[in-house]
């Protein structure tokens, strides 16, 4: 073989051989050297490159504990079958993104920019604030959980003790947790209905039994738990009434079975005050759920579970194995937000905004489908025919925006139509997804995407 393409520097601090070594490695690296290729003996490369063979020999002795190069008795030294890269497979040409869509969801919340200055002065406190010497309490930081257990009992009629609070990384990952404590069993969940709720019993090798969403829950032998969404039914945004609260704890009862209430975006009713927590009427068979993303910010991932009395103690030992627990700057972040009215600010002016445009989102479908539940929270789901549903998400999606369909949160439910979320978007972005829904709707051909703007 050739000389290798190598030049060693004397004047440089490394070693002449750990060079040589470093710059072999890259060329079988970068494809120069192939798998078989024959190496130059030692000798032969010290001659060529004007250096001792001490040099070339403990590089090739480097190289070859690292497994670059093997030596066949009686054949040489040769680049091993395994060190380099195969031949990389053709690159098809890069096609270019589409534009990224507008998503009118169902969990991204208003959040007024007039209250910048409270969530910047918040973590401009985390940043001075010193941290716990190791992990931190993994129920989550005392003065927090003492201010959300006042903030539950005065807005949510929940009276509990900080220490029954545990934190977690939102409402998904204290389902999963109180999951991995519950005897083994299928798990009820509402159909239509959250999807991470699914996921997180099926990840966790669990059955999904499904309770149809709008019929009372009057049996749930065989389960061990039943997951609903009793404030503002997830996505069909009906209100459990009281009649079929009772008949859910009875066979909750009946069954032994945990109730867990997702109380996700209860704080967002503007048409009567917030119904009381479901676990208000039975802490001992009900584990509640709640979450900042929908007050604060969903890249917060902070949220916070009140177990069943019986389930804490099993939570606890659980978690202090795991350490799943929440981040400690964004519990001080929180408790900083809580304290200074941040988050009770925000509520009111978010409540304020989705009050002004449910109605608006009401006016331009309710020619043309069924609204599935009240006027409340930062969405509202639509009944219509799956056809129709399709043409008016089409049309949005020429427009620029992502809209669900009722059909992604069914399982067994032929239940069909549009799920609206109207939080997280401008008053333009949300004209012009409701223009181009009304488009699809009546068959009109004309399509644009609305100006940026605020609310």
């Amino acid at each position: 073989m050739a000389t290798l393409p190598v030049r060693l520097d004397r004047a440089a601090p490394v070693a002449l051989g750990t060079q040589l070594a470093g710059q072999v490695r890259a060329l079988i690296l970068g494809g120069t050297l192939a798998r078989g290729d024959r190496l130059p003996s030692s000798r032969a490369l010290a001659a060529d490159l004007g250096v001792s063979r001490s040099v070339t020999e403990q590089a090739f002795e480097q190289l070859h504990a690292e497994g670059w190069i093997e030596a066949r008795r009686g054949s040489g030294t040769f680049v091993a079958p395994t060190a380099a890269p195969a031949p990389a497979a053709p690159v098809p040409p890069r096609t270019p993104a589409p534009p990224a869509l507008v998503p009118l969801g169902t969990g991204v919340p208003w959040i007024d920019p007039r209250h910048a200055a409270g969530w910047r002065r918040a973590w401009r406190e985390v940043s001075a604030a010193r941290p716990p010497r190791g992990y931190a309490d993994p129920r989550g930081i005392p003065e927090l959980r003492a201010a959300l257990a006042d903030r539950l009992a005065r807005t949510r009629g929940l009276v509990v003790d900080p220490d029954e609070i545990l934190l977690t990384q939102g409402t998904t990952d204290g389902f999963r947790q109180l999951l991995q404590v519950l005897r083994p069993g299928p798990v009820a969940v509402e159909d239509p209905g959250y999807r991470a709720a699914v996921l997180a019993v099926q990840h966790l090798g669990r059955e999904v039994r499904d309770l149809p969403a709008l019929e009372p829950v009057t049996d749930l032998d065989g389960v061990v738990a039943a997951y609903v969404t009793p404030a503002h039914q997830h996505p069909l945004g009906r209100v459990m009434p009281a009649a079929d609260r009772f008949a859910l704890l009875a066979a909750a009862h009946a069954a032994d079975a945990v109730v867990v209430e997702d109380d996700y975006d209860s704080e967002f009713r503007y048409d009567v005050a917030p119904v009381p927590a479901l676990a208000a009427l039975d802490r001992h068979r009900v584990a509640y759920l709640g979450t900042a993303s929908k007050a604060v910010a969903p890249s917060l991932r902070l949220g916070w579970l009140v177990p069943p009395p019986a389930l804490l103690e099993r939570l606890h030992a659980h978690r202090r194995v795991t350490h799943d627990g929440a981040s400690w700057p964004a519990q001080r972040a929180l408790l900083a937000l809580l304290r200074d009215g941040y988050v009770d600010k925000v509520v009111r002016s978010a409540r304020r905004v989705y009050a002004e445009r449910a109605p608006r989102v009401a006016a331009a479908l309710a020619p043309y489908a069924q609204q599935a539940g009240p006027l409340a929270g930062m969405y509202s789901a639509w009944l219509l025919p799956h056809d129709d549903a399709v043409r008016a998400v089409d049309a949005a999606r020429a427009a620029g925006y992502r809209v669900s369909l009722l059909t992604e949160y069914t399982r067994t439910s032929r239940a069909t139509g549009l799920v609206v979320g109207f939080g997280g978007v401008t008053d333009a972005e949300l004209d012009g997804a409701l223009a181009a829904l009304v488009r699809g709707l009546t068959g009109s051909s004309s399509s644009g995407r609305a100006p940026e703007g605020t609310a």
